[in-house]
Parts: C-alpha cells; structure tokens; sequence
C-alpha cells in the first residue's frame, strides 16, 4: 500500500526509556545516525488472520517493482508488529507539508506508476482487514539525540493520550525527562511527533530505533541511572506532572522488513546486507 494519498508513571522511567528515540530518513550520513525529517507520514495496514509474513510480502513486492521502475516514487521503511495486532507500517519522512504536496503531484503525474499500484491494491487488499494513515509533525525541543541509527533492525513506537487543556504540563514533563536522561544516561536518542491529522485528538507518538533486542535489555537496565539523575524530588515531580497529564499510552515493538521497504539510499548504504534481501 504505499504512496502517500494515493487513493485520495511508576512505570514512567522505564517507559520514557523504552519508548524514545528516532524514526524515518532524510538523505544524509553523519557518524552513523541519519536525520530525520519534520513530517511524518504512517500508513497502517492491518492483516488478516495467516495473511501476513510471506503472503503479504509477495503483494507488496508488486508495489516495489512498480516504485523501483519510476523516478518519482517517495521511498518509505516497512516495520511489522511484534506485539499486538497483526499489521505493518509503512512510513515516510518529508522536510515539509509542501515537500510532501510536491511529491504527490510527481507521483499523481506518472500515469505509469499510479496504473500499477492500483493492480498491486487490488491484490494486496484482499490480504488486508482495516488500514488507515495518520500525519505526525516532530518536536524538537521534546527529542534527545533524534536520528534513525544506522543498522537498526528494531522499532519501538509509543503513543501517548494528553488530557485536553494539559498540553502544557506535558511539555514540562518531557523536558524534565530530557535533563535526567541527559545527566544519567546521555546515550538515550528519541524523536517526538505531535499529531497534525488522522489521529483522536492529544495524541505524542515517540519512535525509538534499535540494532537488536540487547538494546533492549540495556535500555531497562539504565532506568537505575535515570532514577539516581533525578532524585527523590525529581521523581516526585515527574510522577505528579503525569497522573496530572498523561491520561493513556500504548507500547509496541517493531521489526523492519526489507522485503516490504523501499529504502532511501543512506540507510540502504549504512547496512547493504539486511536492505538488500532478495
């Protein structure tokens, strides 16, 4: 399903350290982190039961044929649940919301290219239950260290629910989390996104990106270090600004697939071996 618009608490340390980090490409390299760019797009395909794995990736191989031959596809990461529902996300990253109009007039122009993803729809859509797509605008003052780590197999994806009127205590809680982490564990990286469209209202979604599940254990292990930076106080505060604020989240992990992604060039050049499975 690609192309965007084609058819057109207690818990909180380890939470906060599970949850964060950073998502989608632009097209530059720096010391092995690529930024991110300002708009982010999600489309969200849900499967049916023994749908996903290798049926769904045998239809959305159609999709990258079709991207592969035109010049003006937008390229995209594909990321399958491990936990919760069975589905996939297919994610893009734009400098803009002009950007992002920009390539879909390309895209819309190449008859070609549109001809074919509508006959990939059509087969793809008899694998899939639900799907949706949402708009997300990143924070940088709510982020630390943003960028997507080059060989990143992983995605950890949290969404929160702010209380209406809150927004503001939110915001206090995420940088008093900033200054822990930067005291205790400086390593810590994550992106934060604001909703724009596509989504209830309130909502943060937070992309942490990992090399493999031993991150994992080594980011629950540094919640130690994190509690020891804040202190008593600090983490008195913390705990009243989220029962204050925070009135739901939801946590997911992840996995990349290289057989449903359409990758950009500097991702696919940081780690060849795992972008280039046939």
């Amino acid at each position: 399903m690609k192309l965007p618009f084609r058819n057109c608490c207690a818990a909180l340390p380890l939470l906060l350290l599970a949850c964060f980090s950073a998502p989608i490409a632009l097209f530059a390299q720096d010391n092995g982190i690529i930024p991110n760019g300002k708009i982010l797009y999600i489309s969200r395909e849900f499967t049916k039961p023994g749908k996903d794995g290798t049926p769904h990736q045998m239809t959305e191989a159609a999709y990258l044929r079709a991207e592969a031959a035109s010049k003006v596809s937008p390229h995209y990461l594909a990321a399958v649940a491990l936990s919760g529902p069975s589905r996939a996300l297919f994610m893009y990253s734009y400098p803009s919301f002009a950007a992002m109009e920009a390539q879909h007039l390309k895209q819309v122009a190449d008859t070609t290219l549109t001809a074919a993803t509508d006959r990939a729809s059509a087969a793809d859509g008899d694998l899939l239950s639900e799907t949706d797509s949402s708009i997300w605008m990143m924070r940088d003052e709510l982020s630390l260290n943003p960028g997507f780590r080059a060989g990143a197999k992983l995605e950890e994806v949290t969404q929160f629910a702010v209380r209406p009127g809150h927004g503001s205590e939110w915001e206090k809680l995420v940088k008093l989390v900033i200054e822990g982490y930067k005291k205790g564990v400086p390593d810590a990286h994550w992106a934060m996104y604001q909703e724009a469209y596509g989504t209830p209202g309130g909502r943060y979604l937070v992309l942490t990106t990992l090399k493999s599940a031993a991150d994992l254990d080594a980011e629950f292990a540094s919640n130690k270090q994190f509690v020891e930076a804040m202190g008593e106080d600090g983490m008195k505060k913390l705990e009243e600004l989220e029962a204050a604020c925070v009135e739901a989240r939801q946590d997911n992990l992840f996995v990349f697939d290289p057989k449903m992604s359409y990758p950009p060039e500097a991702i696919m050049k940081a780690d060849p071996d795992f972008w280039k499975q046939k």
